[in-house]
C-alpha cells in the first residue's frame, strides 16, 4: 500500500512539475510558474525513495505504467479532454506491465 502512494504521489508531483514548465513556455505564464514546479518535481523524486523495490531501476521502470495512467488522468481533468479507448487501453496494458515488473517473483539472492 506505502508503494501505491507513493507512486501516485509521485505521479502527481511529476506531472504537475512538468506542467508548470509547460504554462510557462507553451502557455505564456510567468517564469514563477517554474518555481512550485521545481517544488513539485523535488517531491516526486523523494517519493520515489519510498517504493518497496529492490532496485531503483525497477522502482523506476514499474512507476512508469502508473505515470501514463496519472497523464491520461491529467489529459481528462486538467486538459478537459477525455481519454479515448485506445489511451485507456493503452494505460491499463501499462499498469499490467507494472505490476509483473514489481511483484513478479524474484529468486532470493544470499
Amino acid at each position: 500500500m506505502t508503494s501505491l502512494l507513493a507512486y501516485v504521489g509521485a505521479a502527481i508531483g511529476e506531472i504537475a512539475g512538468c506542467f508548470s514548465f509547460w504554462a510557462w513556455l507553451r502557455l505564456g505564464k510567468s517564469v514563477w510558474w517554474v518555481a512550485p514546479g521545481l517544488v513539485s518535481l523535488s517531491v516526486f523524486a523523494y517519493l520515489l525513495t519510498l517504493v518497496n523495490a529492490t532496485a531503483a531501476g525497477r522502482a523506476y521502470a514499474a512507476y512508469g505504467g502508473v505515470y501514463i495512467a496519472a497523464s491520461l488522468f491529467w489529459l481528462w481533468a486538467i486538459d478537459g479532454t477525455r481519454p479515448d479507448r485506445w489511451d485507456v487501453v493503452g494505460a491499463a496494458i501499462c499498469l499490467v506491465g507494472a505490476g509483473i515488473i514489481l511483484f513478479g517473483p524474484r529468486p532470493v539472492v544470499s
